[in-house]
Formats: C-alpha cells, structure tokens, sequence
C-alpha cells in the first residue's frame, strides 16, 4: 500500500514540474520585446561634405623683367614678404657695359645738339645781311633738327638701359607668403620665367574637387561651414566664391569656397574639409538605422496596429550621413522600426516605443 502511494505521490511531482516548466516556457515565448519606432520625417535634411586645402584667395608669380644669371636669392618657401622687399638679384655686368655705351652716345649726341644749335644761331644773325644764303640756312636748320632727334633717340636708349640695370632686383610688389620657388643661385634665367609663387596676405579660401553627378546641387554664393583637419571642433561660416566651367580628366570640379571669418587663425595649405547642407521638403526619409537588405531589395519593419510587424519594400534615394530619403513603399503616417531591424521576423508581436522610452500606439489606418 506504502508503495501505491509512493508512486502516487512521484506521479503527481512530476506532473506538477512538468507543468510548472511548460508554464515558464510559454512565459518566456510569450515575452514581447521593446522596440523603438519613429514614423518617416517629411523633411530630409542632407549633409555632404568635400576635402580641401586651403588656399589664398589671390596668387601671383614674380618674375624678372630682363634676362640674367641669378646671383642673389634672400627668400624661400614659406617665408613672410613686404612689399620692397628684394627677393633676388641678377648680374648686372652686361646690363652695365651697355649703360655705358649708352650714357656715351648720350654725350656724344649732347655735344653734337650743342653744336648744331650753336650753328643755327650764327645763322640766324647772318641771313638778315645777307651774308649766307637761304639755302645754308635751310641746311643748317635741317641738320639741327636731325641732331635734336639723334639726342632724343640716345636719351631713350640710356633710359632703357638704365631701367634695365635697375631690373636686376626682384622686388615683392605686394605683401604675402612665397608658396613656390623656381630659381636657383647661378642659374640664367629669361625675362618674364616665374621665380617666386606668392599668395597675397588677406582672404582665404577652399579648394575642394566635386564630382560631377553632385555639382548640380553646389551654386555660387550658396553657404557653407568649414572645418580644420587640425581643430575638427572649430567651424568657420563660408559660401561658394567660384565654380569651375568644366570638369578635369577625372569628371570633377573645381569649387572655390571663400570664408567669412577666420581669416587670420587659418594658414595657407593646411587641410580642410566643406559641408554643405541641403533640405528637400515633402520628402519621406528615415535613418539608416531603419533600413535592411534582402537579396538587394531594400526594405522597413512597419509596425500594425496589432503590434505586429511586417516587412515592406522601399525605393531609396541618395543615402546621406544619418538618414535615406524613401522614394517609394511608405506613408507618411508609418511607423517604421529603429535599429536592430536584422534580428527581428516576420509578423512579430512588438512592443513599440519613441526615442523617449515612451509606449507608442498604432492606430488603425496608420500602417501600411
């Protein structure tokens, strides 16, 4: 009899474990996950951003103005300049022998001018006496003149000379920065060959490549922020000063973009990166977070008023730094799920939430 209720009792434990472990199965099958929703923002706000350098708004190649050999050379790249300032000299012993040569056919032709008008002038008091005829007075006349235009040309010809001694200095026409230096002392270099690259002191700017299937969207006098690669936190307001015509070999353009601020803490060839924002109205978007793949099909968990969720396919536009505009397969009133859209199924019972952990309920005709 001890033993029938032996067994009585250990079927009826068993039965009770048994079911007291079924119950904790359904319990945990039926716990309903948290899950964060949002529904579509009408507005997409894209953010697109190029890498540059900077530069200086205007440059300039110094150049001698008459050929030489370079015997001087006081600056170098990357070296400040004020206007004046000598930045190399070329050898002037040519230049020289020829403003001697022409300082001497100067005097000469002085002296010939001297006495071509002293000679007029006798004439002039003999013709009334009728001691020289009107034919040697004609002809001394002519030979002044022609001694008058000899002194012209000879004085012309010194000047040049002279000028050209007085080119042998290179002189800084503005104040700047030497950002390039093509000379070398000894070496001979031609009237008008570039010495010295110089950005001129004042406005800087960005030089930044766009390819072309963006440039569309980029417009001259369109604003801008600039960053430093050195001082990412900093951000200088901007605009869009110039765009090239025409794209290079490699499809892209060539944007220059101005700064309005900040001139004097930014220097010449440290690297910057432009951001450009752009906001298209009645335009669904939703976070990247929000969209999935499958078999290259684009898709979003939209929540069902039940709570469920179902996967719907989607046409993207361009994909942006936080967001994707959705061009098709969602409405307005959707609620689309965020984050952690891979580890989720098919008609799922969810638990949906906003981005304030608050209890977000769906309506009915509010999903797709």
């Amino acid at each position: 009899m001890s033993i029938i209720k032996t067994a009585a009792v250990s079927m009826i434990i068993v039965c009770s474990v048994t079911l007291w472990g079924c119950s904790t199965d359904a319990t945990e099958t039926e716990q309903v996950p948290f899950v964060m929703v949002t529904q579509p923002n009408s507005t997409y706000n894209n953010q697109k951003s190029y890498a540059g350098d900077v530069q200086a708004r205007q440059q300039t190649a110094l150049a001698f103005r008459v050929a030489g050999q370079i015997i001087e050379r006081y600056v170098d790249v990357g070296d400040q300049v004020k206007v004046g300032q000598v930045l190399a000299k070329l050898d002037v012993k040519d230049a020289q022998l020829q403003l001697n040569a022409a300082n001497a056919q100067l005097e000469s032709a002085q002296s010939a001018a001297k006495n071509a008008e002293d000679e007029l002038k006798r004439f002039k008091q003999l013709l009334p006496m009728n001691a020289v005829s009107r034919s040697q007075y004609d002809a001394v006349d002519n030979q002044y003149k022609a001694a008058l235009s000899n002194l012209k040309q000879a004085q012309s010809n010194y000047d040049v000379s002279r000028n050209q001694t007085g080119y042998n200095q290179l002189v800084a026409n503005k104040n700047g920065v030497i950002t390039a230096r093509n000379i070398e002392v000894g070496q001979v270099v031609a009237a008008g060959q570039a010495a010295y690259q110089m950005a001129i002191a004042g406005d800087r700017e960005v030089v930044i490549g766009v390819p072309e299937q963006a440039i569309s969207e980029i417009k001259v006098g369109q604003s801008a922020w600039v960053t430093l690669w050195s001082k990412p936190e900093d951000k200088f307001a901007a605009y869009v000063r110039e765009i090239s015509p025409a794209a290079d070999q490699s499809r892209t353009f060539s944007v220059k973009v101005a700064l309005r601020e900040g001139n004097a803490a930014i220097q010449l060839g440290q690297s910057a990166r432009v951001f450009f924002n752009h906001t298209e109205h009645n335009v669904l978007s939703v976070p990247l977070s929000s969209v999935s793949a499958n078999d290259q099909q684009a898709y979003v968990w939209v929540v069902k008023p039940d709570q469920t969720i179902h996967k719907v396919s989607v046409t993207l536009g361009a994909y942006g730094r936080d967001s994707v505009p959705v061009l098709s397969g969602l409405n307005p009133q959707d609620y689309v799920v965020i984050g952690g859209v891979h580890l989720l199924r098919e008609k799922q019972k969810i638990q949906p939430i906003d981005r304030e952990n608050r209890a977000v309920k769906i309506q009915a005709g509010t999903a797709s």
